[in-house]
């Protein structure tokens, strides 16, 4: 045996793991964080830096700074999230009417922008000026006539295909994971799974600028959802500047949890909705403080997007409107429709997009990206052209449908037929009955409607950056202004009638078609999204009203309810599990009664569970048994004997420590006895150096018996973020359940393909 001496000698070799070394802690690709291990690690390290801030100035200074850290990164995140919002809307402005025409003074001018600064233009005429030219004018000098409308048709589809094309082709080559809306992965990777280059610098980089060209393209998808992913690029970013959020999974995710809020604060102009978009739609793990620096954030990036003013007009979106009338009770009932139809269009999209996203992974369709999207281009501006409602940039067609109509209202929607002996304010306009206009309106939104429900469902999904808000929305407000339209000259011409009696008399102003577009379109986007708070937040912000709560509440409610009726999924859960990530949903119920037992591995017939020993393995059977296997882990017992548990060791950690090892401790070869103990085991005088591992073992991994009910199990995976948890019976190791074995053994109680879970 070797003698005490010779021992002790080396004993500062042996225990060079007691102090850090570097990759230790992190996590491979497509992999799920230890949240109990992150919090623990976060909690050592602010003890540490606590009781070294009482030793001197400097340390105590540092420790402020630490403190103060997370509102420094909150607030960056607030500031480049809003100028890149405010980035995006002025070029979307300005390509999007690139595609009919140009400034002569200035060609980088919108329409609009172009007009403010011609000082030829009238009120009437506000729309024509001569310094902006559409492509007819400018290429064979007519504005009218067949010849030109060809003209300005072929330009706008060619426009369209140059924009998606480059679009599509950016994504492909420098960064793939700048496509779709990027929410359902924001929602996964806050779960605790890491996915490298997600949130990268050139996922970034080529997500605003392709957002910019899609959204310009004119295919219906708006620019909401990727912004969301744009400010969680960001916030991944400044987090990497900070060591106390770039070395902890953990507290990373804090950060991006208030980066989403600021995204969805510059999307809608709604810096309280975004806190509550992030706290009940996106976020796994919410704590207080991140609801404070999620609202400071969100207010930070609201403020600097006002102060670009991307619109002219001081307010944070296109679409911010505010009524004058009030809604009444005999109202609710077509709110309550809308609200169903909001349901049963939420139902029908999760259904169709998912059956064609799936086909699209299947098929052979998933390799032709760009030849998809160019198709889907093409026909969405050949059919769009013609109808001056799909024409236009969808916020534009949300804000003509949520307008009132007023006195200087030039649009369609409004040409009612006036009574010429009406002396009334401005702002209180009687109804009145419609115009051959406001007939023309009702079959060309009609028809947009119907062409804006099946394109979409194509749209979204494929690769390029497309967010749901925008077109769900538009698809409500289309199907809530004629609603509203309806209800109006309902009123109008049957004023005596009982419902009516009571509210609406000859010559008062009783229905507002446009407050019927808004609830239209917060019922659809709740149909489609299942939010319901926050979204009630967010559509009262766009309108300043309080008054209409009720009415938005009542919609949203119904349309979560109608679409609950046909399945509890969301489309962001939805294509979360189309994609196979590992996502345990706070929502989903498990109500089976098996026991842990029936889940753990190894089952009946398998062979036994791979595991390593306290003191008996040398270096190399545990590189042998990492080679041969592809677990994330081993747990480590006393002997294969007694099967007694003493901890857990990653596999990751394993194949670093020994790496390490090797490099800088002398006499650590293959037969070196590896021991997890305090004291090394006793060896023969010519034995090699033992190798202690203690460090890397967790000493006090989660465990279960064999007799816990599944309910319980998930719901501690659920609440505490395990990776992974050990069964045991009386001391005892029986097996392992890893996250992976949670969800697959839900997917099978849901008579769902359990192989559909890919990742742990």
């Amino acid at each position: 045996m070797v003698n005490g001496g010779a021992m002790s000698g080396s004993g500062n070799l042996m225990d060079f793991l007691d102090e850090p070394f570097p990759d230790v802690g992190t996590y491979e690709d497509f992999h799920t964080i230890d949240w109990l291990r992150e919090k623990s690690r976060d909690t050592d390290r602010h003890r540490k830096i606590t009781s070294k801030s009482k030793e001197s100035i400097w340390e105590f200074i540092k420790s402020l700074l630490d403190a103060w850290s997370g509102w420094v990164v909150m607030l960056l995140i607030g500031l480049l999230a809003g100028t890149l919002a405010g980035v995006i809307d002025l070029a979307v402005d300005w390509m999007t009417d690139l595609k009919e025409g140009v400034c002569l003074s200035a060609f980088w001018y919108s329409h609009e922008q172009c007009c403010w600064t011609s000082n030829e233009t009238t009120f009437e005429d506000r729309d024509k000026c001569p310094l902006w030219q559409k492509w007819s004018e400018l290429l064979v000098n007519q504005s009218e006539g067949a010849s030109a409308y060809i003209l300005n048709y072929l330009m706008y589809i060619l426009w369209a295909l140059l924009f998606a094309f480059l679009a599509v082709s950016l994504v492909r080559v420098f960064a793939p994971y700048a496509c779709g809306s990027g929410i359902p992965e924001i929602k996964t990777i806050l779960s605790g799974f890491i996915i490298r280059g997600y949130l990268g610098k050139w996922t970034l980089l080529i997500k605003t600028v392709t957002l910019v060209l899609v959204v310009s393209s004119g295919l219906s998808l708006g620019k909401e959802g990727p912004l969301v992913h744009v400010a969680c690029c960001c916030g991944n970013f400044f987090s990497s500047l900070f060591s106390k959020y770039s070395k902890n999974e953990g507290k990373r995710r804090e950060v991006l949890s208030a980066a989403a809020a600021a995204g969805v604060s510059v999307a809608f102009g709604a810096p309280i909705g975004g806190v509550l978009f992030s706290l009940e739609e996106v976020s796994y793990y919410f704590p207080l403080k991140t609801l404070w620096r999620s609202f400071f954030a969100a207010l930070v990036a609201a403020f600097t997007l006002r102060s670009i003013n991307p619109f002219g007009n001081s307010r944070l979106v296109l679409f911010y409107v505010e009524y004058h009338t009030p809604w009444y009770m005999a109202e609710l009932f077509p709110f309550i429709l809308l609200g169903v139809f909001g349901g049963l269009w939420g139902t029908l999209f999760i259904r169709c997009n998912i059956a064609w996203c799936r086909r699209r992974k299947t098929t052979k369709l998933g390799k032709y990206p760009v030849l998809e999207v160019i198709v889907v281009t093409a026909i969405t501006a050949i059919i769009a052209y013609p109808n001056p409602y799909t024409r236009q940039s969808t916020s534009e067609l949300i804000s003509e449908l949520f307008n009132d109509c007023g006195a200087l209202e030039s649009s369609q929607l409004c040409d009612y037929i006036n009574d010429p002996n009406m002396t009334r304010p401005v702002d209180d306009i009687p109804d009145r009955p419609a115009g051959i206009g406001v007939y023309t309106a009702m079959w060309q939104l009609a028809l947009a409607l119907v062409f804006k429900i099946v394109i979409t469902i194509f749209t979204f999904g494929m690769k390029i950056p497309s967010g749901l808000f925008i077109p769900s929305m538009a698809v409500g407000a289309m199907a809530g202004r004629m609603v509203g339209i309806g209800v109006e000259q309902l009123a109008y011409h049957h004023h005596d009638w009982i419902i009516f009696r009571n509210w609406c008399r000859p010559g008062a102003d009783c229905v507002t078609p446009g407050l019927y577009a808004m609830v239209g379109a917060a019922a659809c986007l709740g149909g489609v999204t299942r939010m319901t708070v926050s979204l009630v937040v967010i559509m009262f912000e766009l309108t300043g009203g309080l008054e209409y709560i009720v009415p938005l509440m009542a919609a949203a409610v119904t349309s979560k309810w109608v679409a609950d009726a046909f399945g509890k999924e969301g489309i962001y859960e939805a294509h979360i599990h189309l994609n196979g990530y590992p996502f345990l949903d706070v929502k989903d119920e498990f109500t089976h009664r098996t026991l842990a037992t029936d889940v753990m591995r190894p089952r009946r017939g398998e062979p036994p569970l791979s595991v390593l020993t306290q003191d008996s393995m040398t270096v190399e059977d545990v590189e042998t048994l990492i080679k041969e296997t592809d677990y994330n882990g081993f747990p480590v017992v006393v002997s294969r004997d007694s099967e007694r548990l003493i901890g857990f060791a990653q596999r990751r950690e394993l194949i670093l420590a020994i790496k390490n090892a090797r490099q800088r401790q002398e006499g650590i070869v293959s037969n070196s006895i590896m021991y997890f103990t305090e004291e090394p085991p006793e060896l023969p005088a010519n034995s090699p150096h033992p190798l202690k591992l203690r460090r890397i073992l967790n000493l006090s991994p989660f465990t279960v018996t064999d007799h816990t009910p599944m309910e319980t199990v998930v719901d501690i995976f659920r609440k505490l973020g395990l990776r992974q948890c050990l069964v045991t019976r009386s001391g005892r190791l029986l097996g392992i359940i890893t996250k992976k074995d949670v969800l697959r053994h839900m997917a099978q109680m849901a008579n769902q393909d359990p192989e559909s879970i890919m990742f742990n």
